[in-house]
């Protein structure tokens, strides 16, 4: 599979390194283009090119961006595609955005608001980019951690799910995008290395 990145910060790199493990072609890209990550491009053997260029290459997307920067991402070249949403809310970075600040929307629905015509995935957001690297098992593991994913198809869901499987990770399904909040930052679930048992009897216990 064809892979595009948007963002070349600690998620992007994180999620570029286990995929082209994994067999993927991946192609990085940041807002300040290609020639910033010359370096990356070899140590992560990837292709690196820009916002557009890896929105275009991408068979799916997934965006490692500051969640304050959301509405830079192109509209257009993401359209029909499955866009994997890995941010978060931090006020202290992104200033204050209302609608999260009164829990009208999840983080996950602003940017599916942004691009009414992709796919939204949310996953690879309650995992900090130190764990996901080393704490992938094999399938079967009794330790194996858990990460959530929502989105509001079952289809789209499954690409996040493939990929936390190659990774090392089991997948809990947590619902529709609405349900993103159940691991979003600051809750029970955030970060906290678990089973899938586990991971399910927390998401299922908390409360917005």
């Amino acid at each position: 599979m064809k892979i595009g990145i948007i963002g070349a910060g600690m998620v992007g790199r994180a999620i570029c390194k286990l995929a082209v493990g994994a067999g993927h072609k991946v192609m990085l890209s940041n807002s300040r283009g290609p020639q910033t990550m010359f370096s990356l491009s070899r140590g992560l053997a990837c292709e690196v090119g820009t916002v557009e260029e890896a929105s275009a290459f991408g068979d799916i997307v997934v965006v490692a961006i500051p969640l304050a920067a959301y509405r830079s991402i192109p509209v257009e070249p993401l359209a029909g595609k499955v866009v994997i949403d890995s941010n978060n809310y931090y006020p202290e970075r992104d200033g204050n955005i209302p609608e999260l600040d009164t829990g009208s929307v999840t983080t996950s629905e602003l940017l599916a608001h942004h691009l009414p015509e992709s796919r939204i995935v949310k996953a690879f957001n309650a995992v900090t980019m130190n764990d996901l690297e080393k704490d992938g098992r094999v399938q079967g593991s009794s330790d194996r951690r858990a990460l959530p994913v929502a989105g509001n198809s079952s289809d789209d869901k499954a690409i996040a799910v493939t990929l936390y499987d190659e990774f090392g990770y089991d997948a809990v399904d947590v619902g529709p995008l609405s349900e993103g909040w159940r691991f979003e930052r600051g809750t029970p679930t955030y970060c906290i290395p678990m089973t899938a048992a586990e991971l399910k009897n927390a998401l299922a216990g908390t409360t917005r």
